[in-house]
């Protein structure tokens, strides 16, 4: 059982890192556009 346990974690991890670091951005973006601006908003952004 822990056997299963660390292999699911390990899997896991991995497939966090490939999803951030490996997989292109375009695939998880969402389709909504924001028209907005860095900076009109106060998001935190240094313009």
């Amino acid at each position: 059982m822990q056997e299963i346990l660390a292999y699911v974690i390990l899997l896991t991890a991995i497939g966090y890192l490939v999803k951030k670091f490996i997989l292109p951005k375009s695939l998880f973006a969402s389709t909504k556009k924001s028209s907005k601006a860095c900076g009109n908003d106060s998001c935190g952004c240094s313009s």
